[in-house]
């Protein structure tokens, strides 16, 4: 219960505070000679606002407490009565009033927090179309997508998570499109969330995906509010956390990686040839390095003479077995990329460059590798790159499809396959297919597959991700 004395609720902050040096207390006089305290947190409140609005106004005009209200020159003011509100109102930049002889305070609305302006997205570059970023503010977060969809069924729900971080994190989807069962299983496991910290959306990311220990991510991850905008029109749920840039939306199917947000800004013909080359690009970097290494130990009936010839004369010579040269060739890729994503920018970009350059060309001339290895490895790497979102699972399934290639050469290729397409028809994301539309097959589905349709043929939202009754989109 809060006192009605203003020393003893200035008492009672420093202590649940702990005496932290940034609690600040400013005791005031009004104009009606009652006395009042204004509690705040150091730089996490406006305070030109402050003295503008508030204590000036007090200072001036206020005679009673009955006037609190009405003599400040703020929109949101509110009462509370429990320490525990307030405690968690001031830890979110907002300002405690206090009045002598009232058992309650008031809280006014004027916290500033230093926030990074928007800005264009450094991972989802674009030539055409929008290029604007999310920020680590939630509200500013929020605001992007409110200016995209101005209809008033798009909806925000905010949680509290984190024990000891009490970070906001908010849900947002289109009331009547959204499928009400993902919705409702969301929730769910949102409120099952017990962390003491919530630092990035990520965090959330495995407590509330499928299977969280599987390589292939079950949610899709983005800095663009027309990204997220996109897929909240398909009937899909984003999840916004305070101090992420980044976004989560939800169902998700295999196809959205292979996406780009640029698409939808281009010819539908030109668009189809660039998931084309993003979906090649996705096999070329899983499956090349174990496809050379089986037809170079096992199968060099399939190699043309001719290419079988040079092949032969460039390993001669080489210490290694072609298997582990791959290995340790993809092994000191890794590492490089490392360095060139760690350290500053200038200097990443010129020791990847030059430490490529220098050990490939380094390695070949003292006949520890062989040219076509570097190519290979190179070219494999390269296609990486084209699909950043598969990282985590290119990286290690490149190796296995290497190994599998390596000891038993086609045959290991093909049963690996298999099994890999066995697995990607197994996962699911919140009960949608991951191979949608092609398992189960979905006709309609299929317009916005590889082939980029145009606007005009793509009349229904996908199905099984949004709610049934509104899956068409034109009319």
């Amino acid at each position: 219960m809060i006192s009605k004395h203003i020393v003893d609720n200035k008492t009672k902050l420093a202590e649940l505070f702990n005496y932290t040096s940034d609690l600040r207390f400013y005791e005031l006089e009004s104009l009606g000679n009652n006395d009042l305290l204004i509690v705040y947190i150091d730089e996490l409140t406006d305070k030109k606002a402050l003295n503008e609005f508030v204590i000036k106004p007090i200072i001036k005009d206020l005679i009673s407490p009955n006037d609190i209200k009405s003599s400040i020159y703020l929109a949101s003011i509110r009462e509370v009565y429990s320490y525990d509100d307030i405690v968690s109102e001031l830890i979110n930049g907002h300002v405690a009033l206090f009045h002598e002889d009232i058992d309650y305070a008031f809280i006014l609305n004027i916290n500033k927090f230093e926030k990074r302006a928007v800005d264009e997205s450094s991972t989802e570059q674009v030539i055409k179309g929008p290029k604007e970023a999310f920020v680590e503010d939630l509200f500013v977060n929020k605001s992007l997508v409110r200016r995209i969809i101005r209809n008033r069924n798009l909806v925000f729900e905010d949680f509290v998570i984190g024990e000891q971080t009490n970070t906001r994190v908010s849900i947002v989807y289109i009331k009547g499109i959204v499928n009400e069962e993902v919705l409702a299983e969301l929730k769910t496991r949102i409120e099952k969330i017990n962390l003491d910290a919530v630092l990035d959306v990520h965090y959330i990311e495995e407590y509330v995906e499928d299977s969280p220990k599987r390589l292939i991510r079950t949610l899709y991850s983005t800095e663009k509010p027309d990204v997220l905008a996109g897929k909240i029109l398909e009937g899909r749920i984003g999840i916004i956390c305070d101090g992420s840039p980044n976004v989560l939306t939800l169902p998700k199917i295999f196809i959205e990686d292979i996406m780009a947000a640029e698409d939808y800004y281009l010819k539908p013909m030109f668009a189809t040839f660039l998931r084309m080359i993003r979906l090649i690009s996705f096999f070329i970097s899983i499956f090349l390095a174990g496809t050379y290494i089986a037809l170079v130990n096992f199968h060099q009936e399939m190699i043309p003479t001719q290419l079988l010839i040079t092949l032969a004369g460039q390993r001669e010579g080489v210490p290694f077995p072609s298997l582990l040269e791959a290995l340790i060739m993809i092994f000191f890729f890794e590492i490089m990329k490392e360095a060139g994503l760690r350290l500053p920018k200038p200097i990443g970009q010129t020791v990847t460059l030059i430490g490529g350059l220098v050990i490939g060309q380094s390695a070949v001339e003292a006949g520890l590798v062989s040219g076509i290895m570097v190519i290979v490895v190179s070219a494999a790497g390269i296609s990486e790159f084209v699909n950043p979102q598969f990282r985590d699972l290119v990286v290690i399934y490149r190796i296995v499809f290497l190994i599998l290639g390596g000891l038993f050469g086609m045959f290991g290729l093909c049963c690996g396959f298999i099994a890999f397409a066995f697995y990607l028809i197994s996962l699911k994301s919140f009960g949608v297919p991951y191979l949608y539309p092609i398992a189960p097959y979905d006709k309609e589905g299929m317009r916005d597959f590889i082939r980029r349709e145009s606007f005009k043929r793509m009349n229904y939202r996908p199905k099984y991700i949004a709610n049934e009754k509104s899956r068409r989109r034109n009319k």
